[in-house]
């Protein structure tokens, strides 16, 4: 597949020093007026070699600056829940034009990025397969989308899909084997499923990313086990560049936009402590953890100059996704790091998203505002800027 329809690392330059040749007047009325006769002192026309963050001073005629280049920035965009559409139980949970239209209005953004990330939710596959059994059906569901469906992904720009969730095995171990050979086919990496799939790597452009997703659900990489996650980050971060880590965790709902640096248990299910995983994957070798499965969006972090996004929220969930209030809204974060992975800047775009339609850009920057509340409670200490107009820094 041919990944991105325009990348920002096509409008970069290399890596070699420019030098600009300048001629600089710094001359006094006099000296002007002065400036044009023959005798003038050669002397004065001899050019000084300086740095770029070197101040020219009055009295200098000319001047070569020697221009350091920007470190390489490689720009990952993570988005959180997607669930385009489901036929099971009816085929009325499907969106009209074959979901085609479900990621329009944002596919310039998603393509835009080096590497671009979200969540899975729920199985790919067309026939075969056994729906799971829930025993709390009031608080269960069960998700299928189409085969054809992969395609919107692939057109989106998605390079990695976490399958670590409660959704990836709603039609069982069928289910799960025909969803990874369509991203497969798509050219899309996945990762999550413990002891087969625990993570996943590609290369763009000769640098290379690696992949891994955790959560605290059945035949998934284990949330709970730090020891298994460090070790599975420990060997991306020796053979990548750049390492993405995605945990589904936490409590559910507007009641728990908090993170509370603790385990958080909802509907009677341990759901791992966000805060203490994300900060041990981070230690282990991490350089981005995107987090996602509270359904709503979480504060931000900057741990040891590495992003941590606590939840992404409801990205684009069609048809049986609860859409109201805060559930609705939802950040796609931009991340700029170097070759190192570490965090240089970011940018959020605000979207939401209604039953009628998938995610949409929010004029009126909700999910930004979130995100400055939330992270100025949650982590008073941390680095991280959060400006009202969504960008990312680090605070001076």
């Amino acid at each position: 597949m041919l990944k991105k329809v325009l990348s920002q690392k096509g409008f970069r330059f290399g890596g070699l020093f420019g030098i600009i040749a300048l001629s600089v007047s710094f001359l006094s009325c006099g000296e002007r007026a002065a400036a044009g006769k023959e005798d003038a002192p050669q002397a004065a026309l001899a050019a000084a070699v300086v740095k770029a963050d070197t101040v020219i001073n009055p009295g200098d005629t000319a001047a070569v600056i020697e221009v350091a280049p920007d470190p390489e920035r490689f720009t990952v965009i993570g988005v959180g829940d997607m669930m385009l559409g489901t036929n099971y139980p009816s085929a009325s949970y499907l969106p009209p034009n074959g979901g085609r239209d479900m990621l329009a209005d944002v596919r310039d953004i998603l393509v835009s990025a080096d590497v671009t990330f979200g969540n899975l939710e729920g199985a790919i596959l067309d026939k075969g397969g056994t729906p799971k059994r829930c025993n709390n059906p009031s608080a269960c569901y069960v998700f299928r989308s189409p085969e054809s469906y992969v395609q919107h992904f692939a057109d989106a720009g998605f390079d990695f899909l976490s399958i670590a969730n409660n959704h990836s095995g709603d039609f069982g171990a069928t289910g799960r084997e025909r969803t990874k050979a369509v991203l497969k086919e798509a050219g899309i990496a996945y990762a999550g499923l413990a002891g087969t799939d625990e993570y996943a790597i590609i290369e763009r452009e000769g640098v290379k990313y690696g992949m891994c997703a955790f959560a605290p659900n059945w035949g998934t990489c284990s949330i709970h086990n730090l020891d298994k996650a460090r070790q599975i980050v420990g060997k991306l971060e020796k053979e990548c560049d750049i390492v993405i880590v995605s945990f589904h965790g936490g409590a559910e709902g507007a009641s728990h936009q908090n993170v509370p640096r603790r385990s958080e248990t909802y509907y009677g299910e341990n759901r791992g402590d966000v805060y203490k995983f994300s900060h041990a994957v981070i230690d282990a070798g991490a350089d981005i953890v995107f987090g996602h499965g509270p359904h709503v969006t979480r504060a931000m972090e900057l741990y040891k100059g590495r992003l941590i996004c606590y939840s992404l929220g409801n990205f684009c969930t069609y048809g049986r996704f609860n859409l109201r209030g805060p559930a609705g809204i939802a950040p796609i974060v931009s991340v700029t790091v170097d070759k190192d992975g570490a965090f240089l800047e970011g940018q959020v775009t605000p979207v939401y998203q209604q039953k009628t339609h998938g995610p949409k850009v929010d004029g009126q920057n909700r999910a930004i505002n979130t995100l400055i509340e939330l992270t100025r409670a949650d982590f008073p200490e941390t680095e991280l800027l959060i400006t009202k107009e969504g960008k990312l820094t680090i605070k001076d």
